[in-house]
């Protein structure tokens, strides 16, 4: 299924306050073996298509997103940074803060997982595995963008980088895929030591 939103007149953005209040909560996610849900593909600007597989390469990332095309960030040498192929959101965050279902965006996050993303359960370089595919977790932050801002309000944006913040990665971690696999809805992500 594809979507194309519109942004609502006046967005029901989670507040300051509620988001404080909540990030115990957020931050009591599973360490390990959480289910994964929501698969979305971006195919173009503002346009997210829900799916229950998909497949993963190291070459192109997710074949037909946008990430070959139209990468927001790029390596030394100009090509699609490989540290952003997938992006994984934490579930309790998408509850918090994706309040209007029907008029604001998803975030187009490759998928959705009960877990805890911090930098001390997920470290730079830490492999998961997701069904037949392993995806390594990068150093690259994910601030959140001028469109989560729109979408969900100023205070979820400034809330993912308040002071202390960073470091729990409350807008999800970034991987690049360590091994060609498919993944499926309801699959585990798991971590992994090093082969």
């Amino acid at each position: 299924m594809m979507r194309r939103w519109l942004q609502a007149d006046a967005p029901d953005h989670v507040t300051a306050r509620a988001l404080m209040q909540a990030l115990p909560h957020v931050l009591a996610a599973p360490k390990n073996g959480a289910a994964i849900d929501m698969l979305c593909l971006r195919p173009a600007r503002n346009a997210r298509r829900f799916v229950d597989e998909i497949t993963l390469t190291r070459k192109a990332g997710i074949p037909g997103e946008r990430w070959l095309r139209e990468p927001w960030l790029r390596d030394e040498f100009d090509a699609p940074h490989p540290g952003i192929q997938v992006s994984i959101l934490p579930r309790r965050v998408l509850d918090l803060v994706w309040r209007d279902r029907v008029n604001v965006a998803h975030p187009g996050d490759t998928f959705v997982a009960d877990m805890d993303m911090s930098e001390a359960n997920l470290p730079a370089g830490q492999l998961m595995r997701v069904g037949s595919a392993m995806l390594q977790v990068s150093d690259v932050f994910n601030e959140g963008c001028v469109k989560w801002k729109v979408r969900y309000g100023a205070a979820a944006k400034d809330w993912i980088t308040a002071p202390g913040h960073p470091e729990l990665r409350l807008r999800g971690v970034l991987c690049s895929v360590w091994r060609d696999g498919v993944i499926r809805t309801g699959d585990v992500l798991s971590k992994v030591e090093h082969p």
